[in-house]
């Protein structure tokens, strides 16, 4: 088994930043076979949306509302992703989830607040 572990959330103004961190931990061999990490968020009432993943070859994708303000990063090891959110908004408040993907398996963490007041 993964077990991810989210830290770095809170509450921030506009226009602030935050950085999210994950950590993955557990079965050393699941942990070198994870292809993909990423981040996702869900709003209260809203379904859970993608905001960001990395590959193991570093290939990123992000979420429209958020390119150009979010970057995503993973450690050398490979067992930790970042997410450097910056010019936060109101709208980007929200649970948000890490996640960790073995082909067709996907581990999620128990998720971090983040909080951005107007």
């Amino acid at each position: 088994q993964v077990q991810l572990v989210e830290s770095g959330g809170g509450l921030v103004q506009a226009g602030g930043s935050l950085r999210l961190s994950c950590v993955a931990s557990g079965s050393i061999f699941r942990i070198n076979r994870i292809n993909r990490m990423g981040w996702y968020r869900q709003a209260p009432g809203k379904q859970r949306d993608l905001v960001a993943t990395t590959t193991r070859d570093d290939t990123t994708t992000y979420a429209d509302s958020v390119k150009g303000r979010f970057t995503i990063s993973r450690s050398s090891a490979k067992n930790t992703v970042y997410l450097q959110m910056n010019s936060l908004k109101p709208e980007d408040t929200a649970v948000y989830y890490c996640n960790a993907g073995i082909i067709d398996t996907n581990y999620w963490g128990q998720g971090t607040q983040v909080t951005v007041s107007s």
